[in-house]
């Protein structure tokens, strides 16, 4: 029999009532109150999740920038000074092993951010890559703790606990900053569509930042809204969007193939002018009915044409809402889409947007208090 492994917050998930179930070998806040008030809490105000379970690598020389841009198919080394980039994983035929954030948290010093479910198998991958670069490469996904808070509300929330990186803070950057003694990584990132931030720390500071939040009213939140929350942003998730026998071109991620770069693990077969992607990623919503996963999209002529990858009842849209898979050669710009469920079709329509559209402005922060 498994036992879960617990997060720094387990208690404090308890002590606020959570429904807790296992997840990706951990035990975690499923939703606390209603779906709806935590994802409306988040697009409306703020809210605040533990990811603890998300395993973290590090990556520190003199060479961890460039091994890191070997490693992934977007462009690390182009990439600002303090900023984070998504990526996906790949192997050499393309085929994508996990997705993450890459954090240029110093100048030898790069943070790696993967699922929970891939942490051993990333971490074999990624060691298996490294000879020839000069930098040295530690799990420490047992001595992170990662909270994420989200919402328009997040940077005035920041500002009160003295948790804000002074001078310009934009979308995809990362900061490092001392709080009560603690180094605390601070990366404007994650995975709601709405704006806040991801904090990480290897102390207490987490339970006692959590604690604060919790104290002005930021709503915690469980992992079923947060999996609303990406739904409703378009964002894919590995295990439903992204497999082990996808290409991030068959996904919709061209765009983070970055053919005009040096070397990558992947490049030959991704950037090979013969492929053509598999299969297109198209987001429906419906009417009436509620998408789920594995469900059947049909054409026109009610025949069978794709699958659903992640589906949901939206609250803020009040429609079910679907992203789905189709392959290349069914695929069809003015045809017409359905979601079959129980045998009965619902006609959907296509958005060539995501559902929900975050504002992200710059965040120009004061002088921290001493």
């Amino acid at each position: 029999m498994s036992k879960e492994q617990l997060t720094l917050l387990h208690k404090n998930h308890l002590a606020l009532g959570a429904k807790m179930a296992p997840f990706a070998g951990f035990m975690m806040p499923l939703q606390y109150s209603t779906i709806k008030q935590e994802v409306e809490a988040v697009r409306n105000n703020a809210g605040i999740f533990d990811v603890g379970h998300m395993g973290e690598f590090e990556v520190v020389g003199p060479d961890a920038y460039a091994f890191v841009d070997y490693l992934i198919t977007n462009n690390f080394l182009t990439a600002g000074d303090l900023k984070a980039v998504y990526s996906p994983l790949c192997r050499e035929d393309g085929t994508i092993i996990d997705d993450l954030i890459a954090y240029k948290v110093d100048f030898d010093h790069v943070l790696l951010c993967v699922n929970a479910a891939n942490i051993e198998k990333d971490w074999e991958w990624i060691t298996s890559q490294q000879k020839g670069f000069n930098c040295v490469l530690k799990n420490s996904s047992n001595n992170y703790s990662l909270i994420a808070l989200q919402g328009p509300n997040s940077e005035q929330l920041l500002n009160k606990l003295n948790l804000m990186p002074t001078g310009e803070f934009e979308h995809y950057s990362v900061r490092k900053l001392l709080w009560n003694g603690e180094e605390i990584i601070v990366a404007r990132t994650g995975y709601t569509g709405e704006e806040g931030v991801e904090l990480f720390a290897q102390g207490q500071a987490i339970c006692q930042i959590w604690d604060k939040l919790i104290k002005l009213n930021v709503t915690p939140c469980g992992l079923i809204a947060r999996d609303v929350l990406r739904l409703e942003a378009g964002f894919s998730l590995y295990g439903n969007e992204l497999t082990d026998e996808l290409t991030p071109l068959d996904c919709g991620l061209k765009w983070t193939v970055r053919g005009e770069k040096g070397r990558f693990i992947g490049k030959e077969s991704l950037c090979d002018s013969q492929y053509t992607p598999r299969y297109r990623q198209i987001r429906l919503a419906l009417e009436r009915g509620v998408p789920r996963t594995s469900y059947p999209v049909v054409n026109s002529s009610e025949a069978e044409v794709g699958v659903v990858t992640s589906g949901t009842l939206s609250p803020t849209l009040g429609r079910g809402i679907a992203l789905a898979s189709i392959p290349r050669e069914k695929f069809s710009i003015s045809e017409s889409y359905a979601i079959k469920i129980r045998d009965k079709i619902y006609p959907a329509t296509r958005y060539k947007k995501p559902f929900i559209t975050g504002g992200y402005k710059p965040w120009n922060s004061k002088p921290q208090k001493s």
